[in-house]
């Protein structure tokens, strides 16, 4: 609101200084006045909004002012005044800093105008900035915890490949971070105000893996109505994720390979070339190594992709990070389920410390969330948590007291290393969807 707003005025006129300090007041903003330069530094050094500066002034004059006030505030808008309506003082004031000028004998209505122009500019410039640290806050290391030296390591490396635009393969099994150390080396980039495009090639079948990657033409196959943009042509002047990268099929790696080769793409249906200017990072969870010699990777995409490479220890390697994971998540999960809760037992942290986490970060995460929606206590304690982490807590018989306890705990352990993907852990289990599902019935098993 405008009287929360102060405007200095800087002229050795007093006659200047105290008109225009009538008009801005009758508008409803607060005004202070100067006669100098030496003493509008003193008062721009407190709380100043917008300064309006005369050119021609004895000593220090509009120019000089102007320079000095945005060493010391660089944000502030200046607002030069000048008798003479000319275009060189003009382009010099606006050169060296200045919102825009003035020229006496004022019009206060156009007087008005740029100050509310000016005023405008600086909310909006103040606002972008806010969302930029949100978005480097959001996107950047807040959410990569840890203090082991391996993850001391990562971090080190995500500094060091962010300010090059290599391509990046992050290697790790399921659960361990890999779309947060891409989201936070995207974040630290020069391509930070671009787009991050991830897409996840293990999900989708080879034809809308296709169409999703590079984009169609209008009629290009049933039922394409439209024109569509792919993630490669979406991420230009931004990042491209792309999670699983070693699910794609042997076709979809020839057309990859074409792209990092050239940063040219077609999209279905077209013989139009369409240039990009995306980084890439990939990431897996399967031994690529393995796949080239099994004819199933292209041994070239693979070196294309795998420029630099960041390998993220699982969980049970870096155990002293536990604690700072658990109560990161714990903040997290107490505060969006409002509960009353002050923190972990020692006795629970323990068993979450001795686990062995085959689930990785994911799993510990979705542990921490269940025992703070469950707790009926001031504290997680031992009972919060899932059984799969307290059967080893138990002092009791280590063992297994029955087959249907093991059965159970097996039936647990597989889901949770498999993000609860049915379909991978039947496979494991070598057992049919149908009677997996039968078996959570009968166990009571629920995510």
């Amino acid at each position: 609101m405008k009287h929360d707003i102060n405007i200095l005025i800087v002229d050795d006129e007093l006659i200047v200084r105290k008109s225009m300090s009538n008009w801005l007041k009758e508008d409803g903003y607060l005004v202070k006045t100067c006669e100098d330069g030496y003493a509008a530094l003193e008062q721009i050094k407190s709380n100043i909004d917008l300064a309006i500066v005369d050119i021609k002034m004895p000593g220090m004059d509009g120019i000089e002012l102007l320079k000095e006030s945005k060493k010391i505030d660089p944000d502030l808008p200046v607002i030069i005044m000048t008798a003479y309506a000319s275009i060189d003082t003009a382009v010099q004031a606006m050169k060296e800093g200045a919102f825009d000028y003035i020229v006496k004998p004022f019009n206060p209505e156009n007087v008005s105008q740029v100050i509310e122009r000016a005023l405008k500019f600086k909310m909006l410039e103040k606002e972008n900035l806010l969302l930029r640290k949100e978005l480097e806050k959001k996107y950047g290391f807040d959410e990569i915890i840890g203090k082991s030296k391996k993850m001391e390591e990562i971090f080190q490396l995500i500094n060091t490949v962010s300010e090059s635009d290599a391509t990046i393969m992050i290697r790790g099994k399921s659960g361990t971070g890999k779309e947060l150390i891409a989201r936070a080396i995207h974040a630290n980039s020069k391509r930070r105000y671009g787009p991050l495009i991830a897409i996840s090639c293990g999900s989708l079948p080879e034809t809308l893996l296709e169409s999703e990657l590079f984009g169609y033409e209008k009629g290009a196959f049933t039922g394409a109505h439209y024109s569509r943009k792919g993630r490669l042509e979406m991420a230009d002047g931004g990042t491209l994720f792309l999670d699983e990268i070693g699910e794609i099929s042997k076709k979809t790696q020839v057309d990859l390979l074409r792209v990092l080769q050239e940063m040219v793409i077609y999209r279905l249906g077209s013989t139009k070339p369409i240039k990009i200017d995306a980084r890439i990072i990939s990431a897996t969870n399967l031994n690529l190594e393995e796949a080239i010699k099994d004819g199933r990777f292209r041994e070239d995409l693979y070196y294309r992709l795998n420029v630099v490479t960041i390998n993220i220890p699982p969980l049970n390697e870096r155990r002293e990070d536990i604690p700072l994971l658990a109560n990161y998540f714990f903040q997290k999960f107490t505060v969006a389920n409002t509960k009353e809760i002050v923190g972990i037992a020692g006795e629970a942290m323990k068993a979450l410390i001795d686990y062995d986490w085959p689930g990785n970060v994911r799993e510990l995460e979705n542990a921490i969330e269940r025992a703070v929606v469950v707790s009926k206590k001031k504290e997680i304690i031992l009972d919060d948590l899932p059984e799969t982490i307290t059967i080893k807590a138990v002092k009791t018989e280590s063992e297994p007291r029955s087959l249907n306890e093991f059965e159970k705990n097996r039936i647990l352990q597989v889901l949770n290393e498999n993000d609860w993907n049915i379909s991978k852990s039947a496979k494991i289990l070598k057992i049919d969807r149908g009677t997996l599902y039968n078996k959570l019935k009968k166990y009571r098993i629920e995510r």
